[in-house]
């Protein structure tokens, strides 16, 4: 699900809440060493996503945020400020040049630079949040 997310708005935070839980607490963020990625810069996103960029030749930056039940990927273009929010059961990662989620039918790939490379804790947090969760909350297979 797509936010804009510019101006506070109680009704957006509680729909944030509601699918992919209250952010950490500050005690809870210490201890797992950070709940938030440094800037990215984004390579590429979907075709349903290309609105919320940057239309100039500007680089675009997103970086992502760790909540209980997903991930909230935080896109600025221009004043504006649009949140992607993703449960852990639509997320998918893929490790190409760079990292590219997928979730939603939508997509977004971070280009592999030095920020990149700062990240890599972070994405192995990441991983391992989402395999807790997918070991806690197991899929049903089809028949």
């Amino acid at each position: 699900m797509l936010l804009e997310t510019t101006y506070k708005n109680k009704k957006n935070k509680e729909l944030i809440n509601d699918l992919v839980g209250k952010p950490f607490s500050i005690l809870q963020s210490i201890k797992m060493g950070g709940i938030g990625s440094k800037r990215m810069i984004i390579e590429e996103v979907s075709p349903n996503l290309r609105k919320i960029l940057n239309s100039v030749s500007d680089l675009n930056y997103g970086n992502i945020e760790l909540r209980p039940y997903g991930i909230l990927i935080a896109i600025t273009k221009g004043l504006q400020n649009y949140t992607w929010v993703i449960p852990y059961y639509q997320f998918y990662l893929y490790k190409t040049n760079g990292i590219s989620i997928h979730a939603q039918g939508k997509f977004v790939h971070f280009r592999n630079n030095r920020t990149h490379k700062e990240n890599a804790l972070f994405f192995k947090k990441m991983i391992r949040l989402k395999t807790e969760y997918d070991q806690q909350y197991p899929h049903v297979d089809s028949l």
